[in-house]
Parts: C-alpha cells; structure tokens; sequence
C-alpha cells in the first residue's frame, strides 16, 4: 500500500464508505506498522496454547490474508496519520464544534468476581487493597461534582456483589432526585437483562462496558473459560433494549491482538451503532498473568480513534485516562485525532490509588476532577473548550 492508496482511504473513510477487511487492515499497517511498545515474552506461546486449551480451543495457525504490501516511509506514514487526524477533527467539529464533554468519574469499588486476566482488580489479584464506597460517600462525590461543574456522573466499578440491583436503584433514584438536571453513566459490568432494566427504569442513563475485542478466540485468551464472549454480547444487545446509551470498546495492543481483531472491532462497531466507545492502549499490571507483556502502541490507538470517529461521527468518544498514562499529553493528543470527551476522577483520593487497572494509572494532576480549571487551561491550549453540559449523544 503505498501513499496515495492510504490517503484515498482516509478520504474514503471521511466519506462513509467503508473499505473491505484486507485494505482496512493493510491501512492500519502501514500508518500504524508497530502494534506493540516492545518484545513479546518467550512465555507467551505457551501460554496462548493453555488460555485456549482452558476454553477448549486448539491453537491453529492464522489464516493467510490477502494484504496489500505497504511501502510508507516513516514519514510517509506520519503524514497519513496526520491527515487522518485531520479528517477525524473536523467530523467531530462538524457535530459538536469545540465542545469538549466532562464525566465525573467516580470509582466505587474495587472489588470484583471476574478474573479478566489483563486487569489490576481481578478476583484473583490477592494483593489489591479492596474498597468499597459506601452509599453516601458516592452522593457525597456527585454533590463536590456539581458545584465543579460536572453534569454527568459516571458509577465505575469491579463486579462487586454488595451493589445489588436494590442497592444501586435506590442511589440512582437518590441522585437523580438531588441533581435531576445530570445523567448518570453506569460502568458495573454484566448483569441480567431484568438487572439492567431495573436500572434504566431508576434512573441511569447511559453504561458502559466494553466489549474488550469482536474475535471470540481472542476474548478467550484474554478471559478464563467461566467468562463468554457470547455473554458479553447478549449483554451488549440487553443494554441497547433497554434503551440505554451504550457504551462499548476495546483496548489496542492486548496480548495476541493481530490487526485482523482492530478489523473485527471496526465491522463490529459499525453494525453495532453504539453511542459511546472507549479506545486505549493495553497497558500491563503487574499482578496479573500479562505482567510483563508490552504497551499497546499509541500511535495505533490514536489511529483507531480516528477511524471511529470518521465511522461513528455522531458518538462520544473519551480521550481516555488510558492514553494520558501512557503518553505525557495523551489526553491531548486524542482530542486532536477525533474525540470528544474526558472523565476526570471524582473519587476519593484513597480510593483512586487503589483503583489501578494497570499500572502507574493517572489519578491526581489534571485526571483529578478537582484540577478542572488546569485542565481547562490545557484543552484550551489546543483550541477547544470544555463545557458544564450533559453531553447527551444526538444523532443529527
């Protein structure tokens, strides 16, 4: 794939006219050519082999695929990102001029009975230092939350058994009965159908939760065998009956990702139509199995930011936590390849350096929601503007 062939994608994209899997995947390549921020362990094709033989999967040897050979240049490949990122600002300042949308975050427990094997508060983390906050330490955060300017609250949690149905509908009802100009996100994970219904007719208004990758063989490396890729569907579809705005998403440089899974997301997210997907780079935590597998790559993350936006133009899109902790000015630079929303953190400070999905996560300077006027400054610099609003999706 050489130049001209990647800049008449971007023009394609930019258009709406989504190319075919191979040329997607050759585009990627070549603009982003470096998936991961180093070397693959020795360990991990054994342990590929053990996560699949758990799921009851064989090992088999990719496919071969049909790819375009790229000849990019580095710099020629900075100069297709640069015009991708271009193509993406100006999707999003079509739709939602220089509005940059907050979400106070506010993290709630760090306890849960999954055991993803990428995350810092898996169930089988034995040295994570658990907290839950109580009811009114959450009403506490949304009430500070306010008088900053914060407009939506987002509950984020592990799957903590105490946050029953009847306990998060009655904060729900609590919130919306105090602030009832504010939307609530929830971010709790998989739930029942009648769970999650219970909920929406409480009051959240939005959730999240990821779909972590659209390749079933991958998800089971990336989770034991007791969590389904096909449960985490089902819940995906629940979310959008239930008329929630639903939040999915994926990580860039998980272990075993191959450019063909970033292709699957994309089909995924387009016949899927979420109104909110949340992109960052893998970053490892050292008391899980992945401990010292590499960084997704950044300059891929924003790669696929871009592309979402131009393929999703109407959704919000975080510059997520993920990025600012594995770039100085992630956070930055994606706003500048298409997106449109940051969370700075709500919780108490005890409670953010607990909360450590990955390591060296950002919880103080300008991810702090107490730092918003820092922050402001910030996104100012790079000429936007962050605005005390909902920031409800709107198809139009």
């Amino acid at each position: 794939m050489n130049l001209q062939n990647c800049l008449d994608v971007v023009q394609r994209l930019f258009e709406g006219d989504l190319p075919k899997a191979a040329e997607l995947a050759s585009f990627i390549d070549a603009c982003a050519p470096d998936a991961f921020s180093g070397p693959v362990p020795s360990e991990a094709k054994n342990m590929e082999s053990l996560f699949l033989a758990e799921a009851g999967l064989e090992a088999r040897p990719a496919e071969p695929v049909c790819r375009i050979e790229s000849s990019l240049s580095s710099d020629e490949a900075g100069r297709v990102r640069e015009e991708l990122f271009e193509r993406a600002r100006t999707r999003a300042r079509e739709h939602f001029g220089n509005s940059i949308y907050v979400r106070g975050l506010i993290e709630i427990s760090n306890s849960c009975r999954q055991n993803c094997r990428y995350c810092g508060i898996r169930a089988g983390n034995g040295q994570a230092e658990r907290y839950r906050l109580s009811p009114e330490q959450i009403l506490e955060c949304c009430s500070h939350g306010y008088e900053l300017g914060f407009r939506t609250f987002v509950l984020q949690g592990g799957e903590d058994a105490w946050f029953t149905d009847e306990r998060l509908a009655e904060l729900l009802k609590s919130i919306k009965a105090s602030w009832p100009d504010c939307a609530v996100t929830l971010s709790v994970g998989e739930r029942s159908l009648a769970s999650y219904r219970l909920l929406r007719e409480a009051g959240a208004d939005r959730f999240l939760l990821r779909h972590e990758t659209a390749d079933p063989v991958h998800y089971a490396k990336l989770h034991p065998a007791s969590q389904s890729w096909q449960n985490r569907m089902n819940c995906l579809h629940a979310l959008k009956t239930c008329g929630y705005q639903t939040g999915a998403g994926f990580m860039v440089g998980s272990p075993w990702q191959t450019t063909e899974c970033l292709v699957k997301d994309l089909l995924f997210l387009r016949d899927f139509q979420p109104e909110m997907v949340g992109i960052g780079p893998f970053i490892p935590h050292a008391q899980t199995p992945f401990a010292h597998f590499p960084a997704g790559s950044v300059e891929r993350t924003l790669v696929m930011v871009a592309m979402v936006r131009l393929l999703l133009p109407f959704s919000m899109l975080p510059s997520t936590t993920a990025l600012g902790t594995a770039a100085g000015n992630g956070r930055e630079r994606g706003i500048l390849a298409g997106a449109n929303v940051l969370m700075p953190n709500l919780s108490p400070k005890e409670a953010r350096q607990r909360y450590r999905l990955y390591n060296n996560k950002l919880s103080e300077g300008a991810e702090c929601a107490d730092n918003i006027r820092d922050l402001r400054k910030r996104i100012q610099a790079i000429g936007y503007d962050i605005v005390v609003d909902r920031g409800d999706f709107r198809a139009c």
